[in-house]
């Protein structure tokens, strides 16, 4: 416990910080990986391109390269300028997006293809016919896999630790230069971070039990 209470000024705002950091890449990752789905489902071959495109690069590219791109590479292009906290939000979205993508998608198909042409006998547009129709059911089901792709975003966050951003997963190495003992501290890293987890955990059951009630 001392090496908790005698740090409470680095493990409270450095915990707060990563959830700041979560909740808007989660924010991010969750809308600009259902436009990504929506591409890729596009009757355009030109959207589904793109969307495949994006999904199969990002998919396949280490999120520790997406970290050093936006945070090295980027400032160097001069185009708008990005705090290190900004750039580690980009980088989780953009990189998170390509799995949220993917979850969203496999849930659109699940949906019947009569619903769509439902929609398109009553005159509905394509973007009508995925917000009004496809998605609500769409994410209801794979509320689970969406969940767990968002508990992976929250663990992947603290790889910007290594990156100049003053979160949780930056703590060892402070403890570390006050000369504490640092595996007690990775222990009480562990600890608030199964905390945080577990809430997620909750909300997926929460989600799942009144959904599936729903239906």
């Amino acid at each position: 416990m001392d090496v908790l209470l005698d740090n409470l000024d680095l493990f409270g705002p450095f915990f707060v910080t990563t959830i700041e950091l979560f909740v808007l890449s989660a924010i991010g990752s969750l809308v600009f990986g259902t436009i990504l789905a929506m591409l890729r489902v596009s009757p355009v071959p030109v959207f589904r391109a793109v969307g495949a495109t994006y999904v199969t690069l990002v998919r396949n590219t280490p999120l520790t390269l997406v970290f050093l791109f936006f945070i090295f590479a980027y400032p160097l292009l001069d185009i708008i300028k990005m705090s290190y906290f900004t750039a580690a939000i980009v980088a989780l979205t953009v990189y998170t997006s390509a799995f949220i993508c993917e979850v969203v998608r496999s849930g659109i198909n699940t949906v019947p293809v009569g619903q769509a042409e439902a929609g398109r006998a009553l005159g509905l547009t394509f973007g009508q016919i995925l917000g009004q129709i496809v998605l609500p059911q769409a994410v209801r089901s794979v509320a689970p896999p969406l969940i767990s792709t968002l508990i992976a975003l929250l663990k992947n966050s603290t790889i910007a630790g290594g990156f100049s951003v003053a979160e949780a997963g930056a703590i060892r190495s402070y403890i570390s230069e006050r000369g504490g003992n640092q595996l007690v501290a990775l222990l009480w890293v562990a600890v608030g971070f199964i905390i945080l987890v577990s809430v997620l955990s909750f909300v997926q059951r929460s989600l799942e039990k009144r959904w599936s009630v729903a239906r």
